[in-house]
């Protein structure tokens, strides 16, 4: 269809699973800081007063249970938890996180006869499209922004009465494939047991407004916030939160498919994210390129082989050059084995704490390497082959 609507969702950093995301990547960070050939598949789980960490890890750093202890109450009390139900002083900590298997580090080292190996068998998208400056979808782009808005707000203490905890959905209308406004808008967010839901509206509203394109407004009639009245229990103290439950949230919101492995937690050597992150990466220069108005690309991988054992790729019909001679060049352009990827995009740092809120993509590079998979530098590259002019980098 060419005419329809389309709905996402985001929540934000205080919510119960992106609480247990940031403290994974905030773990993973310490180690990365340290040994960056570090490797960890790190969850945690978050309850009343209660964080539970559960996993493996296999690094040359083994940081003392005090300093994991520090992380996760510094992590909690950035996010704004004092509340009676979590506060970061009153957290009970247990800690089972153990040594990764043999069994599949030995796929995953490299040797004298091999290379680096994917710690799994999987498969990886990435996703790029036209609707916004970013090359993301725009439901899930402005979903995002909202609650971004709102938390920048919230640490700057203009919304002394908001709690952390928020989700919002976006419904976006589309004429002839291309985002119009939007047709309806749900926004829940914590707040002190002294507002009413009117009060809440008239805090939100003007944030939406102000974050959303000139005359994209929903009528107020389909602006739906707290719908249930009240949301003065939040966090984990409301709902149980777990590593990797929105991985939807993290990437492009349904507008394209999903491998089903989550990111957080997880260090580069390990596909789950390090693929999607190089599949993103090369979706997004070939539409900055103009060589489509959007792209998915897909990745496959078998445990202990360091090759993708498949490439796809799909410009729904807005590709400007062939497909085919598309898909034969990028492996030249880009090594797409585990090790290739990590040096591509530099990924063996401190750089995930960030990522684990408001999604893993669409998100500007930062200058220390963070989010190196969003910058559009193979362009040129594309250009050149295809004698293209470059259309949104």
């Amino acid at each position: 269809m060419k005419n329809y609507t389309f709905t996402s969702e985001s929540v934000s950093e205080g919510h119960p699973d992106k609480i247990c995301d940031r403290i994974s990547d905030t773990l993973l960070d310490a180690f990365l800081q340290r040994d960056p050939e570090a490797r960890t598949a790190i969850e945690t789980v978050a309850t009343t007063n209660r964080v539970i960490l559960v996993g493996e890890v296999s690094s040359e750093f083994s940081p003392l249970p005090d300093e994991i202890e520090d992380l996760i109450r510094m992590t909690v009390k950035e996010i704004g938890y004092e509340q009676d139900g979590f506060h970061w002083k009153n957290l009970k900590i247990e800690n089972y996180l153990h040594a990764q298997s043999p069994d599949i580090a030995m796929g995953v080292k490299a040797s004298a006869t091999k290379d680096e190996g994917a710690g799994d068998q999987g498969i990886m998208f990435g996703y790029a499209c036209s609707d916004t400056k970013a090359l993301m979808p725009a439901p899930l782009y402005y979903a995002h922004k909202i609650l971004r808005h709102l938390s920048e707000g919230r640490a700057r203490g203009d919304f002394p009465t908001l709690g952390p905890d928020s989700k919002s959905q976006i419904s976006i209308k589309y004429e002839n494939d291309k985002p119009m406004g939007c047709t309806a808008i749900v926004l829940s967010t914590q707040h002190d047991a002294s507002l009413t839901q009117d009060d809440v509206r008239a805090i939100v509203t003007p944030v939406i407004e102000s974050v959303l394109p000139k005359g994209w407004m929903c009528p107020l009639d389909k602006l739906y916030v707290n719908p249930t009245g009240r949301f003065v229990i939040g966090g984990p103290d409301g709902d149980a939160g777990l590593t990797g439950r929105k991985i939807i949230v993290d990437t492009y919101g349904g507008a394209s498919a999903h491998g089903g492995g989550a990111f957080s937690g997880k260090d580069p050597s390990k596909v789950d994210r390090s693929a999607a992150y190089m599949a993103r990466y090369i979706a997004k220069n070939i539409v900055a390129a103009g060589l489509a108005e959007k792209c998915v690309l897909q990745l496959s991988y078998a445990i202990g082989r360091a090759d993708p054992t498949s490439l796809y790729l799909n410009t729904f019909e807005t590709g400007k050059v062939d497909e085919e001679k598309l898909l034969r060049i990028l492996p030249e352009l880009v090594n797409l084995t585990p090790r290739g990827i990590r040096t591509h995009l530099n990924l063996n740092r401190p750089i995930y704490a960030r990522t684990a809120a408001y999604g893993h993509f669409g998100r500007t590079p930062d200058e220390d390497g963070g989010f190196s998979w969003e910058t559009c530098d193979l362009v040129n590259e594309l250009t050149s082959y295809f004698g293209h002019s470059v259309k949104y980098a």
